[in-house]
């Protein structure tokens, strides 16, 4: 059989057969007698170069189907079209702010770095407790500010970087909170009660002069407001107290195990045992309740984290919807922690624990002593009381 012999043409003027050309992606549209187009073809058009990108046209020599393509191309861009990932930024920002937070160890014992507030003894640090609680509201604004700084750089020097940053941004956010409203608040609103004394012009006697040494009452006017030195007062004692209980209770549960915390309460509240406090009641208590807390932020941080983890479409739901996820987010928390309660209820049960702590032995796991460290933070805190003692006769 012979083979097939593909043909050619006979004569280099034969015509060739005329390229394909590929499909538009638009389609013209009739336009009306007067040469304009309606708006609503003009976004027939635009939706239509949106929902399938232009082909790629086949080399052509007229530019006319080329041209109108990349001009809807160009229209096209000025499509809205929903940005990903931007759905239900609020709720999940929230839920991610929550877990966020509690993921850091807030009232939790850090061992490492090691500093020297870990080797004080907890009796020690108790009592400087006591005494940062109480010197803010006996001594003047001078002594008061520098508790603050004191313990912020005792922070810093102490708490790891993602720990004091955190904490110490809040605290200040609260104390700052409590500065300004009480400020303003406190004597800010002049009075509206007018005196029946008439004026000394109308009397026939001459005013009061002003004062020579430049003292005023009033600091600062915010519109209807004032911050006189009443409210400054008010403001820097609860500002300042508030501060310093938050953040020495944060430095003193950082660094100090709860037996040790137990061990030294327990060392103060023995000679009231005589009188029929219940003294080991309270300390089963307060061990209990120490070694809680790490389960409740875990639990606030997991389901947050659950939450998030699942991708919820934020912006298909209803407000309701939202409100009602948020509801069973608590309520899924409090289950976790009630059970987790049961759990160790039942564990001490096993264990023998029939209700009555005086019957049992707690033991602390750890022995207190007395060191140089000791000795030098019992002396810097006398140094600190005298110096509060006669902070008003120096100033």
């Amino acid at each position: 059989m012979a083979a097939a012999v593909p043909l050619r043409p006979l004569h280099w003027l034969a015509l060739r057969p005329p390229p394909a050309k590929a499909a538009p992606s638009w389609l013209p549209l009739p336009a009306k007698p007067g040469g304009a187009r309606r708006r609503g073809s003009r976004l027939a058009l635009l939706v239509c170069s949106a929902a399938s990108p232009p082909a790629p046209a086949a080399p052509s020599s007229s530019g006319g189907d080329n041209a109108a393509a990349s001009a809807a191309a160009r229209w096209a861009k000025w499509i809205p079209r929903p940005a990903a990932g931007r759905a239900g930024a609020g709720p999940e920002q929230v839920l991610r702010l929550i877990s966020g937070a509690a993921a850091t160890p807030v009232c939790q014992f850090v061992d490492k770095p090691r500093t020297f507030l870990h080797s004080v003894d907890p009796r020690v640090k108790l009592v400087w407790l006591l005494a940062l609680v109480v010197l803010p509201a006996r001594s003047n604004i001078y002594m008061r500010f520098g508790l603050v700084v004191f313990l912020a750089v005792l922070s810093v020097w102490v708490l790891p970087n993602h720990v004091w940053k955190d904490q110490l941004g809040r605290v200040a956010l609260l104390s700052g909170f409590i500065f300004i409203m009480l400020g303003f608040g406190t004597d800010g609103a002049p009075s509206l009660v007018q005196t029946r004394t008439p004026p000394p012009s109308v009397l026939g006697i001459p005013s009061i002069p002003c004062s020579t040494s430049g003292y005023s009452y009033t600091i600062m006017k915010l519109g209807p407001l004032q911050f006189t030195r009443k409210g400054l007062s008010v403001a820097s004692t609860s500002a300042s107290l508030s501060f310093a209980i938050f953040q020495s209770a944060s430095l003193c549960l950082t660094t100090t195990t709860p037996e040790q915390l137990a061990s030294a309460l327990w060392w103060f509240m023995i000679p009231l045992k005589h009188i029929g406090v219940p003294v080991p009641e309270i300390i089963l208590t307060l061990l209990l309740s120490l070694r809680f807390i790490n389960l409740v932020f875990d639990e606030v941080r997991n389901s947050a984290l659950a939450i998030v983890a699942r991708r919820i479409n934020w912006k298909k739901l209803t407000a309701m919807e939202t409100i009602d996820i948020f509801f069973n987010y608590i309520r899924r928390i409090f289950k976790n922690i009630f059970d987790h309660a049961e759990q160790i209820s039942k564990a001490m049960i096993a264990r023998g624990f029939r209700g009555d702590p005086s019957n049992h032995k707690i033991y602390f796991l750890t022995e207190s002593s007395f060191s140089f460290a000791d000795l030098f933070s019992l002396l810097c805190l006398f140094g600190l009381m005298g110096l509060a003692s006669y902070s008003d006769r120096l100033i």
